[in-house]
């Protein structure tokens, strides 16, 4: 079809929807001149009840009239919205079908791999294959395969990542030649959160004649980033993005908003960082989990759209679904700064002024009706740091020296390592390139400026680099065992760096540029000098990283550093300098100068004065035009992969990367009816706070691991055994690293261990070993565990390899929003203690066996108890997390890619 003959195909289905659209008439052209250029105008409903809804809400709004077909989005489901104020407290469910959906290579490449498998599926049971195909538009980033295996060179990491996922690339390509509508951001182009903040992130979209608000949901849970230039988004995981994908609303319960002001001044040495964290500690203390937060007031002026995204990246963080920043003359200055193109942005502000969706904060009369009002003066924020091992436990910097000794001691926890008292201050000698040095408790050994959260932040950044400057005019110095490094989230951080003259003062202190990736935050930090391992394991110490990134959970960013602080990037160098975190900042220098006079802190610290003056001169759109004007063609490496050309994917027998999965082998056209989950195991006994990189690592794979012994079977060496992450498109590794986290604490073992017991004989097992005995024998499984399960990162593997594993039911005490929809995704039932009660109230051991007893498929409801009975003759009843009638319809699917699949063949 040629482009006139394309043009008008869509022109006739634009036509078509509009007209049997029960809000048709709200339609009206944007600007008289042209009148094919139209827009639904929200004010023609004449409503006084849209004037107060919070911004956030109005976008779903939007989205409800313009795609009602009185179907999957019916007028109820508009009015609902429109009546916020009331049903925001009614548990309501709307549809919400967002204009494009993001993806990064961790959680794309399953996500590709599975729409390949249910091509075969389709093929299989009678269907067009080719009808597995996108329908909302998808922008993948490769940004998570790089890693810090060479501190010191860029090109050396890149040369690695391509050896080592070659096979993993050259599938991804096929996928972006197989599939339409899907595009593909090539490795070495930043990472997905800066990318699309600077390049991808349209604000308005105008397609078909029609404008209408971006909007997104991505597969990584920091996707809320994008919140802070105003478009809404946040993360889901993988399964359900795969249906919004292939042309599904998501079904959500209209959320509460939060009203989040913004008053007063920062002080001039606080950095965006700080801010962050603050309002981080801040949210959840408040108690925003599943909510909106829309941010406002006159404070919100002094944050530039930097400082925005920063703070809606840590969203996940404080546990709200989305932190919106409603688009403002700031954001539309944004947009010309990063070389925006100069009629869109005009038509930007023009639709969204038009159709009620501009903020201007100074005006009061535009504050809309929130849930509750919390306020923050940015007057009271200081520096600080969060950690050690959780991203909402602010420490001040001034705290920092004595918050991290009195944890030393503390009872194991989230703030305590149980170090006894007498080994505080022990000592470990080695020698690194010949030289000797000491590391004690409170060592850094990683010191890693990281593309998430703060390298999309010219302030901190170029912060970082002044700091560095001014350190190595004072004759200081990072010592060389301690692994530095620096990963820009996009190319336009090194130009900036490069002109601005601060880059080669950063390489001197050892942050050279490593990559353009999601790298050290992830746990792609890469290897420690084997003479500092091998000191950190003989004297039990607990090293620390430092990062400017936004996750620090246990055995997340190295197995070796047991304490990891997220911080900016100013201090960052700061704690490399000083070599360790047991230092009060105020009354002990960083070093001597040439002079042997001691230097502190506060004499080389930059204020925001210095740091604003170098961004307004060397941060300019002609950076942000030139890198992204050839990013999808930039990387030979990349234009030079050879990928298959067929429509169905020709699945290598012998890969240990990509894999057809097992998930749709039984799939037949009828329904299987719901059943009872009888005798059930408990595979683990689980506290709170067990987080996705706790259920499915990314990192490293153990050599005495499951996955290591599957890939040894297979002749790979430990050096070819790479990550997890790269290896999340093989469910044969992914079911066995499945609970195999060292950091794992399961009270059967009572120590962190991927450990357990099979309770049948006794013997204790890797946790995957067990999972397969019990398997083999037909026996059903469920897990226990407590207070916010499957925290951090939205990993569908988190889901999937449970449901591999055998897992039928989890029954926790409350969940993260994002896996709690995946394991409804892989029909794995999401069961929820009654208010009051928990595995320790109800005198449960996890050595019971457990039966739970669901409905007849008539009788199920979302929200309903159900009954559990153990084979002590105890019973007690659980919520049943099925919140939505879609939610039960996958579950009764046998999950929502079942679902699809049926869908998509004409089956169902």
């Amino acid at each position: 079809m040629n482009v006139e003959a394309r043009r008008l195909a869509l022109s006739c289905v634009f036509e078509t929807r509009i007209m049997s659209n029960p809000f048709q008439h709200l339609v009206e052209p944007l600007d008289p001149d042209e009148p094919d250029k139209k827009f639904f105008n929200l004010h023609k409903l004449n409503d006084e009840r849209y004037a107060r809804l919070p911004f956030s809400i109005r976008v779903l709004l939007e989205s409800a009239i313009r795609n009602c077909d009185e179907f999957l989005v019916k007028p109820k489901d508009v009015d609902n919205i429109l009546n916020w104020k009331v049903t925001q407290h009614e548990n309501v469910e709307v549809p919400f079908r967002p204009a494009r959906v993001i993806l990064q290579d961790f959680t794309g490449v399953p996500a590709v791999v599975d729409f390949a498998a249910m091509r075969d599926a389709v093929k299989r049971l009678g269907g067009d294959p080719e009808k597995i195909n996108p329908v909302c538009p998808a922008d993948l980033v490769i940004d998570h395969s790089i890693q810090v295996d060479f501190n010191r060179s860029l090109q050396k990491n890149q040369e690695l990542e391509f050896e080592r996922n070659r096979e993993r690339f050259e599938f991804l390509k096929w996928g972006s030649q197989a599939f339409q509508n899907m595009r593909i951001i090539p490795p070495g182009s930043g990472i997905i959160h800066q990318v699309n903040l600077e390049y991808l992130a349209r604000v308005v979209f105008h397609q078909e004649g029609l404008y209408y608000p971006d909007s997104l949901v991505g597969t990584d849970s920091h996707t809320t980033m994008i919140d802070g230039l105003g478009v809404l988004g946040w993360g889901v995981g993988g399964i359900e993005a795969e249906a919004v994908m292939l042309g599904q609303p998501i079904s959500m319960v209209l959320p509460v908003v939060i009203g989040y002001k913004l008053v007063g001044t920062p002080h001039h040495l606080v950095t965006s960082t700080d801010i962050v964290l603050t309002v981080t500690k801040h949210l959840r203390q408040v108690g925003v989990v599943g909510k909106f937060v829309e941010f406002f007031g006159p404070g919100v002026v002094r944050l530039s759209i930097a400082d925005r995204a920063t703070i809606a990246n840590m969203c996940p963080e404080y546990g709200a679904t989305a932190a919106f920043f409603p688009v403002d003359l700031i954001s539309i200055q944004y947009l010309q700064q990063t070389g925006r193109d100069e009629d869109k942005v005009k038509y930007i502000q023009q639709y969204l002024e038009a159709a009620g969706l501009f903020r201007d904060f100074s005006n009061t009369e535009e504050d809309p009706d929130f849930t509750q009002v919390v306020e923050l003066d940015l007057g009271t924020v200081v520096p600080c740091c969060s950690g050690p091992k959780r991203p909402q436990d602010k420490v001040s910097v001034s705290d920092m020296k004595t918050d991290f000794e009195s944890s030393l001691g503390a009872k194991q926890g989230f703030k305590g390592f149980q170090i006894p008292q007498g080994h505080h201050n022990d000592k470990v000698k080695f020698s690194y390139q010949d030289v000797d040095y000491e590391l004690n408790h409170g060592a850094v050994v990683i010191a890693a400026i990281t593309s998430c959260t703060n390298t999309s932040n010219p302030s901190v950044m170029l912060g970082a680099g002044l700091l560095a400057k001014k350190a190595v005019e004072a004759g200081l110095t990072v010592k060389p065992y301690i692994k530095t490094s620096l990963s820009p989230g996009s190319g336009v951080v090194t130009y900036y760096l490069r002109d601005s003259g601060v880059m080669p003062y950063l390489s001197t202190l050892g942050f050279d540029v490593v990559g353009y990736g999601c790298m050290t935050c992830i746990g792609n930090s890469g290897p420690l000098p084997d003479s500092v391992v091998e000191a950190i394991t003989q004297g039990d110490l607990v090293a620390v990283g430092v990062l400017s990134g936004n996750r620090n959970f246990e055995g997340r960013v190295h197995p070796n550093t047991r304490a990891n602080y997220l911080a900016s990037p100013p201090l960052v160098i700061a704690y490399a300098i000083a070599g360790t975190v047991r230092i009060d900042f105020e009354t002990e220098p960083l070093g001597n100068n040439a002079d042997g006079k001691p230097v502190f802190l506060r004499d080389i610290w930059p204020t925001r004065d210095e740091i604003q003056a170098v961004e307004r001169k060397y941060v300019i759109p002609g950076m942000f035009k030139e890198v992204y004007e050839k990013i999808e063609k930039v990387n030979e490496s990349w234009n030079n992969l050879k990928a298959p050309t067929d429509q169905l994917y020709p699945w290598d027998a012998n890969s240990t990367y990509i894999k057809s999965p097992p998930f749709f082998d039984n799939l037949t056209m009828e329904l299987v009816p719901p059943k009872p989950i009888k005798d059930a195991y408990v595979l683990l006994n689980l506290g709170d706070s067990v987080t996705t990189d706790h259920i499915s690592p990314a990192g490293n794979i153990a050599r005495n691991s499951p996955a290591a012994r599957f890939l040894t079977n297979r002749g790979l060496t430990p050096r070819e055994f790479n990550s997890y992450g790269s290896r999340r498109g093989n469910d044969a590794i992914m079911a066995r690293g499945t609970f195999a986290n060292i950091r794992l604490f399961n009270k059967f073992i009572n120590k962190q261990s991927p450990l357990t017991i099979h309770f049948p004989s006794n013997e204790t097992l890797d946790i995957f070993d067990a999972a397969e005995r019990y398997q083999q024998a037909d026996h059903n499984l469920i897990l226990l565990t407590g207070k916010e399960y499957g925290s951090g990162s939205s990993r569908d593997w988190a889901a999937k390899g449970p449901f591999l594993q055998g897992i039928k039911a989890v029954l926790a005490e409350s969940y993260e929003r994002i896996h709690r929809s995946n394991l409804v995704g892989m029909g794995i039932i999401p069961l929820q203690y009654l208010p009051g009660e928990n595995a320790e109230a109800l005198g449960l051991t996890g050595k019971e066996r457990y039966t739970i007893l669901i409905p007849e498929d008539k009788d199920l409801r979302p929200g309903m108890n159900v009954e559990i009975k153990l084979d002590s003759g105890k019973t007690f009843e659980a919520l049943m997390r099925f919140d939505t009638d879609v939610e039960l319809t996958y579950y009764r699917n046998g999950g929502i890619l079942n679902y699809m699949i049926r869908k998509m063949a004409n089956l169902v």
